[in-house]
C-alpha cells in the first residue's frame, strides 16, 4: 500500500531562510510542498523519508533573489499495487456502486455495480447494496445489506491518475490508467479481465495475483497496462479527483469484514465470552458475601 520513491527536484529557498542551515530550510520547503499531494503516475505523497540525500548549491536568479537547490529526497507515496486486498469504510453507497475510504486522508475509492460480490441488488428504499444468498432471486430475497460506516475488505482493480490542464480548446483531463492482466494459453494476454480455465499451469493465474513455473517454483507477478486517455472539461460541472482507485469485491473472502468469520476466531470470541461471565459471576459471589457480613456485622477488612 505504501513505497518508498526517491525523487529529483529544484527546492526555491527565501531569503528569509538564509540564516538558517541549508539542510533545514531545504527540509522546511520539502514539509510544505509536497505532502498531502498527489504526483501524477506516482501517488498520493504522505511524508518525506529522512534526510535529504543530495542538496547541491544554491544558484540565485536575477530579478528572482531566492536561492535554487537540485534536490535529491526520498518520500513515502501511498499507491496501492493491482490485485492488493484492502480494508476500508464505506462512505457512500448508490444505484453505481459504493465508495470506500481509508479513514480520513483518502476517499477516492469506487467500486462499480459490476464488480459487486454476486448475486447483489441495490435496495431503493434503503438506500443500500444488498449481497443475496446463493439461490434465492427477487427483490423479496434475504440478504446482507451493506451499510454506511461498515468495514469492507476490497481487491485494488485499476488506479487512475488525471491531470487537468488549460489549453487553446479548454480544459482538458488527462488520464493514465494502471490494470491488471490475465495471461492466456499461447502467451497472449488480455487486459482488465480473468483469463478463462486451463489446463495448463504454467499459465493459469493463480488467486494471489501470481503466475506459478513449474520449472524453478517461481512466481511472476501479473503484468499490467497503463493507458492514457484526454477528455474535454470545459462544460462538465464536476472535476475528476487526481487520483482515483477502482476495486472489486466479487469473490470470495472480499465485501464486509463481518461476513467472513473464520471457526478459530468463533472460537476465540466464546472463550473470551464464557472468561468474562465467569469473572461477573465471581464478582457477584465476592459482592454478595460482602453484603452478608455487613448484614451479620462481621468485619471483612484485611
Amino acid at each position: 500500500m505504501f513505497v518508498l520513491t526517491t525523487i529529483a527536484d529544484t527546492v526555491r529557498i527565501p531569503p528569509p531562510q538564509f540564516c538558517n542551515p541549508t539542510v533545514l530550510s531545504v527540509h522546511t520547503e520539502l514539509e510544505q510542498k509536497y505532502p498531502n499531494r498527489v504526483i501524477m503516475d506516482l501517488g498520493l505523497v504522505i511524508c518525506r523519508h529522512g534526510d535529504a540525500l543530495e542538496i547541491g548549491d544554491g544558484v540565485f536568479v536575477p530579478g528572482d533573489g531566492c536561492a535554487h537547490h537540485e534536490v535529491v529526497v526520498r518520500l513515502v507515496v501511498f499507491r496501492p499495487f493491482v490485485e492488493e486486498v484492502c480494508v476500508g469504510v464505506i462512505s457512500e453507497s448508490n444505484e453505481e456502486g459504493l465508495r470506500v475510504s481509508l479513514g480520513d486522508w483518502f476517499h477516492d475509492i469506487f467500486i462499480p455495480a459490476y464488480w459487486m460480490l454476486r448475486p447483489s441488488r441495490y435496495d431503493e428504499e434503503s438506500g443500500f447494496w444488498v449481497w443475496t444468498q446463493e439461490g434465492e432471486e427477487g427483490e423479496d430475497a434475504e440478504g446482507f445489506e451493506m451499510e454506511l460506516g461498515s468495514e469492507i475488505r476490497f481487491k485494488v482493480k485499476a488506479i487512475n491518475f488525471t491531470q487537468i490542464t488549460d489549453t487553446i480548446k479548454g480544459v482538458q483531463a488527462t488520464t493514465t490508467s494502471t490494470k491488471g492482466t490475465s495471461r492466456l494459453p499461447g502467451g497472449s494476454t488480455v487486459f482488465g479481465a480473468k483469463a478463462p480455465p486451463s489446463s495448463t499451469d504454467a499459465t493459469k493465474p493463480a488467486a494471489d495475483g501470481v503466475i506459478p513455473k513449474k520449472e524453478d517454483g517461481e512466481q511472476t507477478p501479473v503484468p499490467v497496462r497503463k493507458r492514457s486517455s484526454s477528455v474535454d472539461m470545459s462544460d462538465s460541472p464536476k472535476i475528476p479527483a487526481s487520483m482515483h482507485i477502482t476495486a472489486s469485491i466479487c469473490e470470495d473472502g472480499l465485501g464486509l469484514v463481518n461476513w467472513w468469520s473464520y471457526p478459530e476466531e468463533e472460537e476465540e470470541e466464546e472463550e473470551e465470552g464464557e472468561e468474562e461471565k465467569d469473572g461477573l459471576a465471581e464478582g457477584g459471589e465476592d459482592f454478595r458475601d460482602a453484603d452478608n457480613a455487613l448484614i451479620k456485622g462481621e468485619d471483612m477488612s484485611i
